[in-house]
């Protein structure tokens, strides 16, 4: 057995990608040999969140702890350095195969009650490949008696082309971005992108910027959906689409003490709502009993 679980891999459209049952991890992506994705050995565990589903929230809860219904929660504080809940619950558990076939793969798991969270959910991932990329389906249903908070976000570090993060260029159609402290990183509160280093309306060189910020206000293709691109010199690259059911997107440039992992991959990650959204609210969806959500996104190379 691999450290990531059984693996899945697909093979389509000249992509070829490989999805691990740990986590319903991204572990692989590929057009025509050429990495879009920074991935991992399936014999290694998963490091950091690398291709993972952040649920039932995405980024932090700020000391995990929350209100809900009138009912005060506490999260385990899995990011302890900065006392916050990270990354939601499901990262880490193992997903059961729905389907499978040669272009892609649908992984379901129940999340049950438990400190914290005390809400059940069934959630359910798709991955298929197409001429148009690979495209990625969160659903999750509140199979409870309660209404429950949510929110979700995928966690792909995007891979240009040859070099680190330095060596590529960011397009990101936000007008806006979130403060955040520099010692936990939790919001302070928005400012326009205009004349600082995280205006990337047009794309442009990212170079030594350190990135670590959730951007909103994103302004949406004629067809409707959100377009995200990381270029490499030579105008080859990768791209992110997502609907407007995300309207924030977490970017950070994988600033690591470790030499392998420092700033090899760009975090792209459409989230529905901003971090400490528990807390604030900020569009923070409330799945009543038997409702159903579903966020969609789909990387495709340039």
């Amino acid at each position: 057995m691999q450290a990531s679980g059984e693996q899945y891999a697909l093979v389509g459209s000249g992509y070829t990608a490989v999805v691990t049952e740990v986590g319903a991890t991204l572990r692989e992506l590929q057009y025509a040999g050429r990495d879009l994705i920074a991935g991992f050995p399936a014999e290694r565990m998963r490091p950091f969140y690398r291709g993972a589903v952040l649920a039932p929230w995405p980024n932090r809860v700020a000391d995990g702890a929350y209100e809900f219904a009138g009912a005060r929660h506490q999260l385990p504080l899995n990011e302890p350095a900065r006392h916050n809940a990270l990354h939601g619950l499901v990262a880490w558990v193992n997903w059961t195969l729905v389907e499978t076939a040669t272009t892609g793969v649908v992984l379901g798991h129940r999340l049950f009650p438990q400190d914290g969270y005390p809400f059940r959910l069934d959630l359910t991932l798709s991955y298929e490949l197409s001429e148009d990329g690979l495209h990625c389906v969160l659903t999750a249903v509140n199979a409870g008696d309660v209404p429950a908070p949510y929110g979700c976000a995928p966690h792909p570090y995007l891979v240009a082309g040859p070099g680190r993060v330095d060596d590529w260029s960011l397009e990101l159609p936000a007008s806006r971005y979130l403060e955040v402290t520099p010692d936990r990183l939790l919001p302070v509160g928005l400012a326009d992108v205009a004349g600082t280093p995280y205006d990337f309306r047009t794309a442009r060189p990212i170079g030594t910027t350190f990135i670590d910020h959730a951007f909103t206000d994103l302004t949406p293709e004629p067809a409707g959906d959100i377009h995200a691109r990381v270029l490499a010199a030579d105008g080859r690259g990768v791209e992110m689409r997502w609907d407007t059911r995300c309207p924030w997107v977490q970017v950070h440039t994988a600033d690591r003490p470790e030499p392998a992992y420092n700033r090899s991959g760009l975090a792209l990650e459409p989230m529905t709502c901003p971090p400490d959204a528990f807390n604030s609210g900020t569009d923070l969806v409330i799945l009543a009993p038997g409702e159903q959500h579903e966020a969609s996104w789909i990387i495709a190379a340039v």
